[in-house]
């Protein structure tokens, strides 16, 4: 068995929850946790089950349609008690959904901050509460999972545990949140979010060494979008964009999605930062409709084709794992075995 580290490559919205779900599930032998990294609940993943449902998620990692599967959120994360105990109820997650006692957690005075200061106006900030949790904590004041009540019920060692099921030879998937060139560090700043979200950051987040970590999987979406402020190279205008099919909202604000051509400069840079061993492409159809629900590869059309292995060729890693549909099965996966 494997750990695997899944990020975004680009600016957020690149189908994370997609292709968590889809390798929370897949194969013979699919992983026995599910653990979360990232900023907090300014992130939200959208996962189509195979119920048909529409699960958007904003704290539970995005692997937990696999029932037999633990959930974890890392000491890295700020946690919003309310957000995460209520989809741990709607999701039923109850009894393998955990947080880890030095997760930070968000507060009203924090949710305040965040809608109405200046991150609000400034950078477009979602509201969440994220940002402004993430500065307390940086000034060693914000109250920590283990001393929150309502919380006490999921609460646990989460790198312990992460690490014991390593050394008992069960799979790991690592989630992100967010996208790299939103990182504090590595992302178009000041527009960006309140911490690092590359790959080496979200093992940090959830207790691993690099020396732990098999493969790490940078998803793309075969086009660019961004929600909110800060600068997008190559961006279409809004008529453009819906005559292209690539409208689109933010899961977590509802915000209109601003779009642009796939940038394979952003794309390889991604790549170096994360040491991606492969990416991810989703919404193969929405760029090249005569794919829509593909399962093989043999299926795509030649310009989807031509796409893959031009983004193959330039990016320098494979692409194992395509996106063609909304569907929970919509996946061409390429991986060996």
């Amino acid at each position: 068995m494997s750990c695997t580290v899944v990020v975004g490559g680009f600016f957020g919205d690149e189908g994370k929850g997609k292709i968590i779900s889809h390798l929370a599930s897949a194969g013979p032998s699919p992983p026995s946790v599910v653990v979360r990294g990232g900023a907090g609940p300014n992130a939200g993943h959208t996962i189509h089950g195979a119920d048909g449902k529409i699960y958007k998620v904003r704290m539970l990692p995005s692997g937990f349609l696999n029932r037999d599967a633990s959930v974890m959120i890392g000491p890295g994360v700020v946690v919003d008690p309310g957000v995460l105990l209520d989809e741990v109820e709607r999701f039923g997650a109850g009894g393998r959904a955990f947080v880890d006692g030095a997760c930070g957690v968000i507060d009203s005075g924090h949710r305040g901050a965040d809608s109405a200061g200046d991150l609000r106006e400034r950078i477009g900030s979602t509201g969440s509460g994220t940002g402004p949790a993430n500065a307390s904590r940086a000034m060693r004041t914000l109250r920590l999972a283990r001393d929150e009540g309502s919380l006490s019920g999921l609460v646990r060692d989460v790198p312990e545990a992460v690490n014991g099921a390593l050394d008992g030879g069960e799979g790991v998937l690592v989630e992100g949140t967010q996208g790299t060139f939103l990182s504090l560090w590595h992302g178009t700043y000041p527009f960006v979010t309140s911490k690092d979200v590359t790959a080496s950051a979200v093992c940090a987040d959830v207790g691993i060494g690099p020396r732990r970590v098999d493969d790490v999987v940078v998803v793309f979406k075969s086009y660019v979008t961004r929600v909110g402020t800060g600068p997008l190279r190559g961006e279409l205008g809004a008529g453009e964009a819906a005559a292209r099919g690539w409208a689109e909202f933010g899961t977590v604000t509802g915000r209109p999605r601003r779009a642009a051509e796939f940038d394979f400069g952003l794309a390889r840079r991604a790549v170096m930062l994360n040491s991606a061993t492969q990416v991810a492409v989703t919404k193969l159809d929405v760029r090249f409709p005569g794919c829509a629900g593909a399962t093989s590869y043999s299926d795509l059309t030649g310009e989807a084709d031509a796409f893959v292995r031009g983004v193959e060729e330039r990016l320098g890693v494979p692409a194992t794992l395509l996106g063609t549909g909304p569907g929970a099965g919509d996946v061409i996966d390429r991986r060996e075995g």
